[in-house]
């Protein structure tokens, strides 16, 4: 899992259990660097303080000798009361004399020169010896795993002047150390284990109140919806950056709700003025021919004509049926104005739909059912309204069809009541059955199309469905689903 898809919350919680345990790992390399370190100092400073004892023992040497001192005297010098011997044996430092050409005049212990050192020094540490400021040579060596440290430095007569080189191999012995250091990094290990635990339980608690109020306010923006009426986000004691986030989306919401009840408004009367627009069109077209119907009889009104009252029964025709087809349009426009109000009315839905059936003469309209008794909560009139207006499309779609069929069956599906109502008639048109269920949508000559938007707008009102299946010139199914009123 990527850290970045990670909540703030784990974010926060891994961030600080992975800052304790970096800062752990971070002081336990510098405590190892810094005893190290100080390991490499003190061996180093030991040296150089045997060395300058070591130095001083030999000048008082050469102060009580009776040989002359010089290169070539002393190894006789120094072994004539086996003072080699007794200062190495004192500092607990083998002791190698060279002469200023680096070859070998005296060493304190034979098995180890043997073992470590070569009879002539290399010309590096010469050089190196002769261009330090401080005439002190010191090199790093390490022979069979064991670390040690040679020190170069000069031996110097009364006059200062160099008379041979002084070597001091001194092997470096970390155990101490080493141990101290285990049980530092022990003890460090134990200390930042208890933090890392308390670290662990306050890192879980602290994320969890950071982001409890960023949760809060998540959830309320998962919740916010334009269709409704959406809480303001109320906080105490919230931080300066929450306070400032909870007054950012309070006031969203305000401008929120303020903008969809403008939206609604002007969605609202932009459809009520198209809606106005589609019936004063659909008034107009019965309108022209009732005029020239008027025109037609004013102008051939001969009451002596024999025929007169024939002409006249005809123009009443004509007026009467424009006059209907004008009350036809009201009436689907006054149906679909008005929103079904929900009485929550207990109704067997089998007997509601004999009765919307029965205004229905076609020989071909038949009706089944799977139960005699389905129950569901709608309004009487809008269920009729529903059934008839699906039938009707029904019997104008088989029309033309040489065998008209059509089937009204209502079925009981476990927690829902479906009706269906089937035709063999044209079907509908792929072009067509997306444009369906729209208002002012129509494949008839006369209309508004306004029949299945208002069945569509009624069914859902009371939390159903509606849906249909259709293959050409092979008949259309459109079903319908309640859920079923709980007994």
């Amino acid at each position: 899992m990527k850290f970045n898809k990670l909540s703030l919350r784990l974010r926060i919680f891994f961030g600080m259990v992975f800052l304790i345990l970096g800062a752990s790992i971070l002081i336990g390399i510098i405590s190892v660097v810094q005893y190290k370190e100080e390991a490499k100092e003190y061996h180093r400073d030991r040296l150089l303080r045997k060395e300058d004892q070591i130095r001083a023992e030999i000048a008082y040497v050469f102060d009580q000798t009776t040989y002359e001192v010089i290169s070539k005297n002393i190894p006789s010098i120094l072994k004539y009361y086996n003072d080699i011997y007794r200062i190495a044996d004192v500092h607990e430092l083998p002791i190698n004399i060279y002469d200023l050409n680096g070859k070998l005049l005296v060493k304190s212990k034979e098995s180890f020169t043997e073992d470590t050192l070569e009879t002539a020094l290399n010309p590096s540490v010469l050089e190196g010896l002769a261009n330090m400021p401080t005439k002190r040579w010191v090199v790093q060596s390490e022979i069979d795993g064991v670390k040690y440290q040679s020190s170069y430095t000069y031996i110097n007569d009364n006059q200062f002047k160099p008379l041979a080189i002084l070597n001091l191999p001194y092997i470096q012995d970390d155990d101490f150390i080493t141990r101290e250091l285990d049980e530092f990094l022990r003890r460090l290990a134990e200390g930042y284990l208890f933090m890392l635990l308390i670290a662990t339980a306050l890192s879980y608690f602290l994320s969890r109140y950071i982001t409890r109020s960023l949760k809060t306010i998540s959830d309320k923006m998962v919740q916010t919806r334009l269709d409704k009426r959406n809480q303001r986000i109320e906080i105490d004691d919230a931080s300066e950056e929450i306070s400032n986030l909870v007054r950012s989306y309070n006031g969203m919401i305000d401008e929120l709700e303020s903008s969809a009840a403008k939206l609604a408004q002007s969605e609202r009367e932009a459809a009520w003025r198209e809606m106005a627009k589609q019936v004063a069109h659909e008034i107009k077209n019965p309108l022209t021919p009732m005029r020239l119907t008027v025109q037609s009889f004013q102008r051939r009104f001969d009451p002596e004509d024999p025929d007169i009252h024939k002409k006249l029964d005809e123009y009443s025709k004509t007026l009467i049926q424009q006059i209907d087809t004008m009350s036809s349009i009201a009436e689907a426009f006054s149906n679909f104005a008005k929103m079904p109000a929900q009485q929550n009315e207990t109704l067997n839905v089998v007997f509601v739909t004999k009765l919307a059936l029965d205004i229905f003469t076609e020989h071909y309209l038949t009706f089944g059912t799977d139960s005699e008794e389905i129950t569901v909560k709608l309004d009487r009139t809008q269920l009729i309204r529903v059934i008839t207006n699906l039938v009707k499309n029904a019997i104008q779609a088989t029309e033309d069809v040489e065998d008209p069929k059509i089937r009204v069956e209502i079925k009981d599906d476990q927690d829902t009541v479906c009706i269906l109502v089937c035709d063999n008639g044209h079907g509908i048109s792929e072009e067509n059955a997306e444009k369906i269920f729209e208002p002012k949508f129509t494949t008839k000559s006369s209309g508004m199309g306004l029949g299945l938007a208002m069945v569509k707008n009624i069914v859902e009102t009371y939390n159903g469905t509606i849906t249909f299946t259709t293959k050409a010139e092979r008949g259309t199914v459109f079903k319908v689903t309640f859920p079923i009123a709980e007994v």
